[in-house]
């Protein structure tokens, strides 16, 4: 049984044209963007293990774009120091 967040990727693919790369990054309001974020990092797991080459290399072309455009509109983002290693 699928649960309801590939249910909805399935039905939200089903509903979009042929893939050209969709709306560039640069143009998502930051909501559609963060939402485009959070969908793409969700299936990045499937799409290594699972997808073709072709599948693979487009899930990463636009995760880049994505979290370029991220960090282009978001330089001083919080960093939480729980995140960082002790210098070297």
């Amino acid at each position: 049984m699928r649960d309801y967040d590939e249910v909805v990727e399935i039905v939200y693919a089903w509903q979009q044209p042929e893939p050209t790369g969709g709306v560039p990054a640069r143009d998502l309001p930051d909501e559609d963007l963060l939402r485009e974020l959070a969908a793409i990092h969700r299936t990045r797991h499937d799409t290594l293990r699972h997808g073709s080459d072709q599948s693979l290399s487009h899930h990463t072309a636009r995760m880049i774009e994505l979290e370029a455009d991220y960090l282009r509109r978001h330089p001083t983002r919080e960093i939480s120091p729980t995140r960082l290693r002790p210098a070297a």
